[in-house]
Formats: C-alpha cells, structure tokens, sequence
C-alpha cells in the first residue's frame, strides 16, 4: 500500500483539498493519521467493523484493546450511548473539547470490534482544529488510538507515524508537532463513583474538583493482571517502550543522579552503549553522549510535550540500555510516571 503524506495546516494552500481527501478514505473504510492535540491518532470509521479491524492490524494491536471514537461535537455522542451519566454531562461541559476521555454504556450502533468487546465506549472530542474538521467532514466517529506500531512510544510529530505506519495505511496528515505530548485522560463514567482508568492533561485533581469523588482503578497501582479485560487502551499490555531496555530509578534528585551515573560506569565497563534521560536542571551532571533532556522539573508540561519523542531519539542513537530520572506523581506528573513505568516494563530501581 503506498501511502500519501500531506503537509497541512498555516501557510498550506491545500488543507481543505487534503480534508475532503481524508474524510472520503474514512468513509470508504480507510485509515487516515492525523493529529489532535495529544498525540496523533490513527482514524477510521468507528461504526464500521471491517475498518476497526484494519486499524487493530495496521498497529499489530490485541483485539481485546478499547479504541476510543473522536467527535466534533456534543450532539453527536448521543447515538453512540445508552445514557450519559451526570458526571460525564459535568466533565464534558468543563473539559470537552480537550484532551479527556470519558467511557460510557454504549448504544447498539456502536460494534463490539470498536469496543474490545465491552458494553462500554470511549468517547473524546479532541481539541485541535485538523482533528474536528476531519471528523465534522467524514460526517462519522472516528475511532483512533495512537498512531503507532502496538507498545512503541506514541507518536507527535507525522514523521513518527511515518516511521511506524508508512506502508500501511492511506494517508497521513502532518500538522507539525502536537501541544500536549501525552495521550487523554480516560475516566469511566459508566459506573458511580467514577472512576480514573489512564491519567492525562486533565489531571485527578481536575477531575475531582468537577465530579467529585473520582476513584482510581486499582490496574494504576502497579503491573496489571494478565488476565483483566481492559475497559480502556493502555491499561493492559506493553505500551511506550523504546527499542532500548529502560530502567526508572526512582528517589531524591541527587541520589538518583549518583545512582545513574554509577549505572552508567556499569553498563560502559561491559561495552554498551547507555543513553540517560535527564532534565535541563541536571543535564550537566551526567558524563554521558547519548544524553537526551526532556524538559524542565519547574514545567511539567515540557516534560510531557518532549517525552515520547525523546524515547524515539534514544532509538535513532541505537543504544543498547536507558536510564531515566523520576518525576513527581502529583498533577500533571502522573501521567508523566505512568507512561515511564509502563515504558520501562515496570523496572523501576528506589533508592
């Protein structure tokens, strides 16, 4: 399959050309990339069983993984649920568009093959004017995780997908880097309270300051157990790794800088190649080359924003392990944590 590549937002003469193009291949039952203000998702017609399967093959994806539909608007989530819940009413009023996720119990329009099999759906209304026009365009949900090969990091910049999905879907839309860096925050409506399945942008805090009591499912805790049926994506199975093994060490900021340095001394004694993930406030204390930083402790946000990218990096430096540092676990700093501990494979070194 050849895919098409379209550079599309400011200073692009071609953006409602390229849109029209995208929307047609949607509605035909084909796969489209295209950016939100997250990460950049892999769309298709979310109401159509034979494309969710295409997107389940095109990311190597188990069949048992939720996707999430994305739409434009508030009226066009009601076809897809049995009933919205007040606290999804609540969240969707503070939150949407924007970077929340909220799961619902699902009409019968909605397949099973979109769902994973569950009488839930997720639902997003993405903020990012290329997202919602295309949706608005395609006149359909469009269900898209992440556009990426299964367990890589997710991509936000169209040359990731390309690196991952060239060749395997119809076509990509490239509307430069993504603000967030971090996939939505999926909250489950479906039951009371509700309840955090993946942490995001809008963080627990946030949540709790709209719903109230907001629970925290227990697969957040630690490794999930093989055995669960994950009510939405990320909950279950490997996610976010580089091709590089990568250990967290967690503990104070001095302590873990001597500690991967020690590492570091370890590793290099044996012949391999280590790379560290830092941040700008410590970068210069670690004598290492393949030395990535991802942003600064004092913004949280360029954290996010550079994570999945600087994961891609170590990649291109073909190193054969990675140290990272740890971040806070409050806020914004919790979705941070949970895509580091599931990229590491839950090896995380306390000291």
């Amino acid at each position: 399959m050849e895919t098409r590549l379209v550079r599309i937002g400011k200073g692009e003469g071609n953006g409602e050309e390229a849109l029209q193009e995208a929307a047609r291949i949607l509605r035909a039952g084909g796969l489209v990339a295209f950016p939100t203000e997250t990460v950049y998702g892999l769309g298709a017609n979310a109401l159509d069983e034979a494309a969710a399967k295409k997107i389940y093959a095109a990311k190597g994806r188990p069949s048992d993984n939720p996707l999430i539909a994305h739409i434009s608007s508030f009226e066009e989530l009601k076809p897809l649920v049995a009933e919205i819940p007040e606290a999804g009413r609540l969240l969707a009023k503070a939150f949407w568009p924007g970077p929340l996720t909220m799961v619902f119990p699902k009409s019968s329009l909605v397949p099973g093959t979109t769902t994973g099999g569950l009488g839930t759906v997720a639902v997003r209304m993405p903020d990012n004017d290329i997202a919602s026009r295309l949706i608005a365009l395609a006149g359909l949900p469009v269900a898209a995780p992440s556009a990426n090969l299964s367990g890589r990091p997710s991509p936000t910049t169209a040359r990731h997908v390309w690196q991952d999905m060239e060749g395997r879907i119809e076509m990509i839309l490239d509307g430069g880097p993504v603000g967030i860096g971090v996939e939505s925050t999926i909250v489950d409506v479906s039951v009371v309270p509700p309840v955090l399945l993946r942490p995001g942008a809008v963080t627990l805090e946030m949540l709790r300051s709209v719903a109230g009591e907001v629970e925290i499912d227990p697969a957040l805790g630690g490794r999930p157990d093989p055995d669960i049926r994950p009510k939405a994506p990320g909950m279950k199975y490997r996610h976010y790794a580089p091709q590089a093994e990568l250990t967290l060490v967690e503990g104070k900021t001095e302590t873990v800088v001597e500690e991967i340095n020690r590492l570091v001394r370890e590793q290099t004694a044996c012949g391999k190649r280590v790379g560290v993930i830092c941040t700008e406030e410590t970068k210069d204390r670690y004598p290492v080359e393949a030395l990535c930083s991802v942003g600064k402790r004092s913004q949280e946000e360029t954290i996010a924003h550079n994570l999945f990218a600087v994961l891609r990096e170590f990649d291109d430096m073909q190193v054969d392990c990675i140290y990272s540092e740890s971040f806070s676990r409050e806020h914004l700093g919790y979705a941070i944590m949970n895509r580091l501990t599931k990229a590491a494979g839950y090896r995380v070194i306390h000291v």
